[in-house]
């Protein structure tokens, strides 16, 4: 006899459908996986067998064969337990009906309790989309799918628990979907409100944030380079649904969600000695990297310099198209990181070249050669260059509490939305991701703009790329202003903050 129940599987954030079929035949007794499993999914044979003799159901001594189809396509991780387990009790009549548009997912443990897996967003909405009826999950998954509507949702505990909403609807209660809401301002523990001076630096992290666009701070040690960055998610306008179920599907996969749906701006930070996988993505078994992890939100990578010059100049393409793909001998995913890149570094080994009061150490040839670690073309890709100086006493003395996040993160909403409402036809939703032909029809230049934008081309020696991001910076400068056309002061503005790079 032959059952046929559904499940899914992963290929990067993205589910797809399987159809577990299984065979309980005469012949000499065997259990068999086929259908492309890794070691994980072998091992499940031994986890369905002891979950249905401890739940007191019976396993026979026949000849088993379990297919994962589609056959041709890898299957990884435990997560076809719950299925084939079902599929056994159908096959011996434990349990009856029409289970066609019934997804099951879960891992067993030996007694038969339902333990989380990794992904289960990006299935349940993968089976919202083919019109599944119902689908059974852990409870302990039940967190990030419970803004999922449109789809009954049946946490389990065990198989006890699932065989009875089988048998006896009604015995679980579906998942009520509830209304998103994203984190308020109030509710981070940090502020802008804390930064004391560094008011050109403040505008800049204003800027970047109010277009998306990546920034390089460079100052000495102790100047605030790291506070400002930690406190740039605080002026981020709030996430969207789309965009939290896209943040969350990649953490789900990752096996790092801590909570349900996420509800802040991812915040990514890796420490400088991080390999080209961890920051890329790969491994084993093809797992997301940090510039995915901080998909729309921010990858703040201090100490710039001291990462290897060959991760950093395997962000240049990613940086580019928003997305990532790793490829490796056992296949190839694509990721998403559409991220705003944040950088800071010392403009010396030391720390101190061109502070106010302290000598720098080093020999011309070490600052040269610090510098170099950071190649041309990723700081092209930049589109803020920012000093940060020495903060002075009189600053860091004063009572006064500084512009406070949520009045700059009400200024950088304002922004956001007349971009949003600017490319609704486009398909993006901020000037950063303007391509070269946007850049021509959405960034007008008043005549003094244009004859400026001209003289400064060769006198900053601009590669066309350069050129374009000062106007994408200047398109968010106006912006803010609530200027349509790009005038003078936005394009000097913006070419203040490019003319850091060549120094």
């Amino acid at each position: 006899m032959v059952s046929r129940m559904f499940s899914f599987g992963l290929a990067g954030i993205e589910a797809f459908p399987v159809t577990v079929e299984v065979d309980i035949s005469g012949g000499l007794p065997a259990f068999e996986i086929v259908g492309l499993p890794d070691a994980a999914v072998k091992e499940s044979k031994e986890r369905v067998r002891s979950a249905l003799k401890n739940a007191g159901f019976h396993f026979p001594a026949k000849r088993i064969t379990v297919n994962l189809a589609p056959a041709d396509v890898r299957k990884t991780g435990p997560v076809y337990d719950l299925s084939i387990f079902m599929g056994f009790l159908a096959c011996n009549s434990d349990i009856v009906g029409d289970f066609t548009g019934v997804g099951f997912i879960g891992e067993l443990s030996l007694l038969g309790e339902v333990r989380p897996v990794k992904g289960v967003l990006p299935m349940a909405l993968k089976a919202r989309e083919l019109g599944f009826r119902a689908l059974i999950i852990p409870a302990a998954n039940a967190p990030e799918v419970q803004y999922v509507d449109g789809l009954d949702i049946y946490p389990v505990y065990d198989v006890r628990q699932a065989v009875a909403l089988l048998q006896q609807p009604g015995t679980v209660e579906p998942l009520q979907a509830i209304e998103f809401r994203a984190e308020a301002e109030e509710d981070f523990q940090i502020d802008f409100a804390d930064v004391k001076g560094q008011f050109i630096p403040r505008r800049a992290m204003e800027i970047a944030a109010a277009g998306g666009h990546n920034i390089l701070m460079s100052g000495p040690p102790g100047s605030g380079k790291s506070m400002l960055a930690k406190r740039l998610p605080t002026i981020l306008p709030p996430l969207t649904y789309e965009e939290a179920l896209e943040c969350t599907k990649i953490y789900s996969v990752a096996g790092l969600l801590e909570r349900d749906i996420r509800k802040t701006r991812p915040f990514r930070s890796p420490h400088h000695t991080a390999t080209y996988v961890a920051l890329c993505g790969g491994g084993q078994h093809l797992m997301p990297g940090e510039l995915s992890m901080a998909h729309n939100g921010v990858l703040f990578l201090d100490e710039l310099p001291e990462f290897s010059p060959q991760v950093l100049d395997s962000m240049r393409a990613p940086l580019e198209d928003n997305v990532i793909t790793v490829a490796r001998a056992n296949g190839s995913v694509t990721y998403p990181c559409n991220v705003m890149l944040v950088c800071a570094m010392n403009p010396c080994k030391c720390g101190f070249l061109g502070h106010p009061s302290r000598k720098c150490v080093c020999s011309p040839g070490e600052i040269l050669r610090y510098r170099n670690r950071i190649s041309g073309p990723l700081l092209d890709r930049i589109d803020i260059h920012i000093e940060v100086p020495a903060v002075s006493y009189e600053d860091l003395s004063t009572k006064a509490p500084g512009e406070p996040s949520s009045a700059i993160r009400e200024r950088v909403v304002t922004a956001r939305k007349l971009q949003q409402e600017r490319y609704k036809a486009e398909g993006i939703t901020k000037n950063a991701d303007l391509s070269s032909p946007m850049v021509k029809k959405y960034c007008p230049l008043s005549p003094q703009a244009e004859q400026l934008l001209k003289q400064s081309f060769d006198k900053l020696d601009l590669s066309a790329r350069g050129y374009y991001r000062i106007l994408k910076v200047a398109r968010t400068i106006a912006d803010l202003a609530g200027s349509e056309t790009l005038e003078l002061a936005h394009v000097t503005e913006a070419l203040r903050y490019r003319s850091n790079e060549k120094k």
